[in-house]
């Protein structure tokens, strides 16, 4: 118990700014591993220990969404499947990987300024609701999915950051569709990911913090799922991130490249 205590005194702010998170990101279908780890950056966090607990709270997280869209028969499992044909195996790949810490952060600024532009800018390619007619290939499907799980596999995110613009911007499906694939592709490529990162034998997590991270988000993110979509808009929503992500990778990055 005291532990407990010294863990939510030392951490408040962080605990917060998860809780934060996960009501954001799971109303519109992501696992809010981006922010996440835009968080633990800013922190004293060992980064082998900042990819496994931003994978473990996107699992808690989506799997809900995964769930509530999987109740409302939205996933098109034959455009799905060849998505993450490919990407689970590499995100395993991607988590064993041995990276050090100049290479992990230089990574993970080039993908959270990317997911800054890209929640700044969505506005832009939101996919039109009609059922599409726009058949993309099951390699290109497979080609996709292959090389985001891989990135995401050592970064520490689902991917789901990378592949929803890609989606709306060629037109693959609905709206709906997309959040529903991005959701259940950043599920199994967190666990692939994580289960990587844990057969290397450096893998290393402070279980203290981790597990009072989980409980935050996974009550964030049910409040989020259920609620945000009567508040806010998809739009408002991303935005509310994109300028602190973007702070935090500009700072990165100016940290480890000069």
């Amino acid at each position: 118990m005291e532990i407990l205590l010294e863990t939510l005194t030392c951490n408040w702010h962080i605990i917060l700014l998860f809780f934060t998170v996960a009501i954001l990101y799971s109303s519109v279908g992501f696992g809010g591993g981006s922010s996440y780890l835009a968080i633990l950056a800013l922190t004293g966090i060992a980064f082998t220990q900042i990819r496994a607990t931003a994978l473990l709270c996107n699992i808690v997280v989506v799997s809900g969404n995964v769930w509530l869209f999987y109740q409302q028969k939205i996933f098109n499992w034959k455009k799905v499947i060849p998505l993450v044909l490919f990407s689970i195996p590499l995100a395993f790949v991607g988590g064993y990987l041995k990276i050090n810490q100049t290479f992990f952060f230089i990574l993970l600024g080039v993908t959270l300024l990317f997911a800054a532009i890209s929640m700044w800018i969505s506005k832009r390619f939101v996919s039109s609701n009609k059922e599409s007619n726009n058949k993309i290939s099951p390699v290109k499907n497979a080609s996709y999915g292959g090389l985001i799980g891989f990135i995401s596999g050592m970064v520490g995110i689902g991917g789901g950051i990378f592949l929803a613009p890609l989606l709306h911007l060629t037109n693959w499906d609905t709206p709906k569709k997309i959040a529903a694939t991005a959701s259940f592709f950043i599920l199994v490529n967190s666990i692939a990911g994580l289960i990587g990162q844990y057969s290397n034998p450096n893998f290393m997590i402070d279980w203290n913090l981790t597990s009072i991270l989980l409980i935050t988000v996974f009550i964030g993110g049910q409040i989020g799922s259920r609620l945000s979509n009567k508040l806010f808009t998809p739009i408002q929503l991303k935005k509310a991130t994109a300028i602190l992500i973007a702070f935090v990778s500009i700072r990165i990055l100016v940290k480890y490249l000069f």
